[in-house]
C-alpha cells in the first residue's frame, strides 16, 4: 500500500516556498521571501496533542514574514484519504482556532485535498444561532484538478508539479503496476530535463521512488534503468533497495528487541548501493568495518555519503572521518 503522508510531510519540508508558490499564490505573493522561514513542529505538537482529534494527517506548522513586515503563522494541511470526512472543516477551526488562541498570531490556514472524489472540497466551517453567527473560510487546493493538464504539469519548473503527477498515478493505477512502473520511470527520467539542481533531483527520486511504490521485481528493474540513466546524466539514482532495507533492518531489530537488527538492515543497504553505484565488490575491510557499526545516526550519514561520493575511495576517505 502507498505511503503518502511520509512522502507529503518531507516534501513539505525540504520545497516548502514552492509550495504556496504552486497552490496558493496569492499567499506566496503576500510573504516576504527573502527573510528566513522557521517550522514550528513544536508549537504545532502542542495543538494537535489537545485537539485529541484521532487520526493524525499531515500537518507543517510555519513562520513567515509578510511583505508589510508582519509576522504570520501558515498552517499546511494535507488530507490524504480515500473517503470523504464530513469532519475536516472542523477540524481545520479546531487547529486554527487553538494556535491563534495560544499564541497570538495571525495563522493562515491551507488545505491540500489529495482524495479520488471530485465533488468533496470542504472549505468553510460556521453555524448561526440566536444572532450569534461564526464563519470561517480557507483556501483548498484539489489535486484531481491538476490532473485535467498533465501536459502542464509535466512543463511546470515546480518540484511540486511532478510530486502531484506521482501523486495521481499512484492512486490512477493501485491495480495496474506495469502502467505505474511506465509512470514512475517517465517522471524519474523527465525529472532531469527540468532544470533543477542537483540536490533537488536527488530530493525528487527519492520522494517519488517513495510514493509510486511497486511489486520488488520491478523495483529492481526500474532501479537497474535508472542506475543506467543516471550515469550517463552523471547523476547518482538513489535506490528502493535502501529504503526496502532499512524496512527489513527494522523488522528484524523489532524482533529481536534491540537495535543490532536495524543496524545490520541498514548496514546491508549501504552496502548494497555501494555495489551497485560502483559496480565492484566492496573490500573485506570496509564490509567488515561498516558491519561492525552499530551506530544508527552513522550509517545513517554513511548512507548519504555513498550516494554523494564520486567512487569508492572518496566514500571510504569521508567514511573514516
Amino acid at each position: 500500500m502507498s505511503d503518502f503522508d511520509s512522502p507529503w510531510k518531507e516534501a513539505l519540508e525540504q520545497f516548502f516556498p514552492a509550495f504556496p508558490q504552486f497552490f496558493f499564490p496569492q499567499v506566496h505573493a503576500a510573504i516576504d521571501w527573502s527573510r528566513e522561514y522557521e517550522a514550528l513542529d513544536k508549537e504545532l505538537q502542542q495543538i494537535v496533542r489537545e485537539a485529541a482529534v484521532g487520526r493524525r494527517y499531515v500537518d507543517k506548522l510555519f513562520k513567515v514574514w509578510l511583505k508589510d513586515g508582519a509576522e504570520a503563522w501558515v498552517l499546511i494541511h494535507v488530507e490524504i484519504q480515500s473517503q470523504r470526512d464530513d469532519e475536516f472543516a472542523e477540524r481545520m477551526y479546531g487547529y486554527h482556532s487553538r494556535l491563534y488562541e495560544r499564541y497570538r498570531r495571525p495563522v493562515v490556514s491551507l488545505a491540500v485535498l489529495g482524495d479520488e472524489h471530485p465533488a468533496w472540497r470542504p472549505n468553510h466551517f460556521g453555524y448561526s444561532l440566536g444572532g450569534c453567527t461564526l464563519g470561517f473560510e480557507f483556501p483548498v487546493a484539489k489535486l484531481l484538478d491538476y490532473g485535467a493538464d498533465l501536459a502542464a504539469l509535466e512543463a511546470n519548473p515546480s518540484p511540486f508539479a511532478p510530486f502531484v503527477v506521482a501523486h495521481l498515478k499512484t492512486m490512477e493505477t493501485r491495480q495496474d503496476m506495469a502502467a505505474r512502473k511506465g509512470w514512475k520511470m517517465r517522471l524519474l527520467k523527465g525529472l532531469f530535463e527540468r532544470g533543477f539542481t542537483g540536490d533537488e533531483i536527488r530530493q525528487l527520486l527519492r520522494l517519488i521512488d517513495w510514493v509510486m511504490d511497486l511489486p520488488e521485481e520491478m523495483e529492481e528493474q526500474v532501479q537497474e534503468e535508472m542506475t543506467r540513466f543516471g550515469e550517463e546524466k552523471n547523476m547518482p539514482y538513489v535506490t528502493s533497495f535502501e529504503r526496502l532495507g532499512f524496512k527489513r533492518g527494522k523488522a528484524e531489530g523489532k524482533a529481536e528487541g534491540k537495535a543490532e537488527g536495524e543496524a545490520k538492515g541498514k548496514a546491508d543497504a549501504l552496502l548494497h548501493v555501494l555495489e551497485r553505484r560502483f559496480a565492484r565488490g566492496v573490500p573485506t575491510d570496509l564490509e567488515a568495518f561498516i558491519r561492525a557499526t552499530t551506530d544508527l545516526k552513522r550509517l545513517d550519514r554513511w548512507l548519504d555519503q555513498s550516494i554523494e561520493a564520486g567512487s569508492l575511495d572518496e566514500f571510504q576517505r569521508l567514511a573514516q572521518r
